[in-house]
């Protein structure tokens, strides 16, 4: 569901189904996006369905999860199970945050990859009442009051900017952006929407081929990364 989209959407499951929530921690809390889309799902036969829950984070994952699952209990969908997986940070857009090396890069992946392997027997078999989750540290402090601040003042697009001498025009930028706040101009340069739909996921940011996409002055200099398969 696109971020704009108010409408509900219902769901009735098949006899055994399973049903799974999968999402990256943004600012150790759910995307914006996701708990919007939770907010507006209704699940008819929920009960007696094995229900679970992964997130990905480059780092800890606060309350992130807890905040999943009460959003899902409002809807009267209850998880049974649930997992973090640790994958390379993509996360830039404060000062002390980066990427990580390549080297920390593919031990993440490869670690990622077995964990996975684990969580999906875990899955297939319906076991319930495992939690595999990294909350760090401070869970609260991180999700409750800098996950706050987080949203209030860092989800907003208004800080990037295109270097025009880098930018060859490509439109990749458009294309993966997740929110469609990004169009072309008459240069073939982006243009963003500043409409509040933004999540701050630097995916285009990324995915530029030529570093053309700056956030403020916090990405000078900055690592870009995305996955890729093997």
């Amino acid at each position: 569901m696109s971020p704009r989209q108010a409408e509900d959407v219902s769901y009735d499951l098949e006899p055994g189904e399973r049903v799974g929530f999968c999402f990256p921690v943004h600012g150790w809390r759910p995307p914006l996006s996701v708990r919007r889309f939770v907010g507006h799902l209704r699940i008819n036969n929920s009960t007696g369905h094995h229900c679970w829950a992964l997130c990905t984070a480059g780092d800890t994952v606060g309350e992130a999860m807890d905040m999943m699952c009460a959003d899902l209990a409002a809807r009267d969908i209850y998880v049974n199970s649930t997992y973090s997986l640790l994958m390379p940070e993509s996360y830039v857009g404060l000062p002390f945050m980066d990427v990580d090396t390549p080297e920390r890069e593919c031990e993440k992946k490869a670690v990622a990859a077995a964990t996975l392997e684990r969580y999906a027997q875990f899955i297939k078999d319906r076991v319930k009442d495992e939690c595999h989750i990294v909350r760090g540290r401070w869970p609260r402090v991180n999700s409750r009051f800098i996950g706050h601040v987080f949203v209030k003042h860092l989800v907003t697009d208004r800080p990037f900017h295109v270097k025009a001498d880098r930018c060859v025009g490509c439109g990749l930028c458009e294309k993966v952006c997740p929110t469609h706040t990004i169009t072309i101009d008459d240069n073939a340069h982006p243009q963003w929407s500043h409409d509040g739909q933004c999540l701050s996921c630097f995916a285009f940011y990324h995915h530029c081929p030529h570093h053309a996409i700056e956030y403020g002055r916090r990405t000078r200099k900055k690592g870009q990364y995305y996955y890729v398969e093997g």
